[in-house]
């Protein structure tokens, strides 16, 4: 009997956290389109602080997206169908990485990672993850994720990514890398479904960026 009582709020607690999953799950189905406001936060080892940076990200179904720091140092990254782009333009620099050919595996692994907020589906997600936990606090349900694919586990561990429970919007994307880094994005004044502009995919490099493709050196 105390068995049953002590694994009843625990069921019970679970079944409400797997329910929610399947809600977020399922609101992503009609999304399309997605915009909000970050803060991003990288912790490391070696610092005492943290590094904080501001921007604003863009996301497109189903695999285009833009990341845009604008503080304290402007970079661009932008992942196109069959290309990423890293833009320093102050530095009028721009780095080019395939997404086709053989060299290409092991970055679309790791782009993977950085969509796991937008699963269009329970068996998409994992299919690409094992789900290690489960955590509803605050009115926030957080996932903490394992990357199934071996390339890209060696880059990310884990990942967490933490939705609204009333509204499934996507509240935060957690990235935790080797060394125990790690990479945390609080969302805020998201969007669903906004008008996008094809610009914001392909934005236009003036003459005098120099443009690399490191892979290919």
């Amino acid at each position: 009997m105390s068995v049953g009582l002590l694994g009843g709020p625990v069921f019970s607690r679970a079944a409400e956290t797997d329910a929610l999953l399947t809600a977020w799950l399922n609101s992503q189905t009609n999304l399309l389109t997605w915009s909000a406001g970050f803060t991003q936060t990288r912790t490391l080892k070696t610092l005492t602080q943290p590094l904080t940076a501001t921007g604003r990200v863009w996301f497109a179904a189903p695999h285009r997206f833009r990341w845009e720091i604008t503080q304290p140092a402007p970079t661009i990254v932008v992942r196109q169908m069959d290309e990423l782009l890293i833009l320093y333009p102050r530095l009028k620099r721009a780095e080019r990485y395939a997404l086709t050919g053989g060299q290409a595996g092991p970055w679309k692994d790791t782009l993977a990672l950085f969509e796991a907020g937008f699963p269009r589906s329970r068996s998409e997600l994992e299919a690409r993850f094992k789900i290690l936990s489960q955590r509803l606090t605050n009115e926030v349900c957080e996932l903490t994720l394992q990357p199934r694919a071996a390339a890209a586990r060696r880059f990310m561990p884990e990942i967490k990514v933490a939705f609204a429970t009333n509204d499934f919007a996507l509240r935060a994307t957690e990235l935790q890398f080797p060394d125990g880094s790690r990479l945390r994005n609080e969302f805020d004044h998201g969007q669903r479904n906004p008008p996008v502009a094809e610009s914001i995919f392909a934005p236009a490099l003036d003459a005098d960026f120099k443009i690399v493709e490191p892979l290919r050196q």
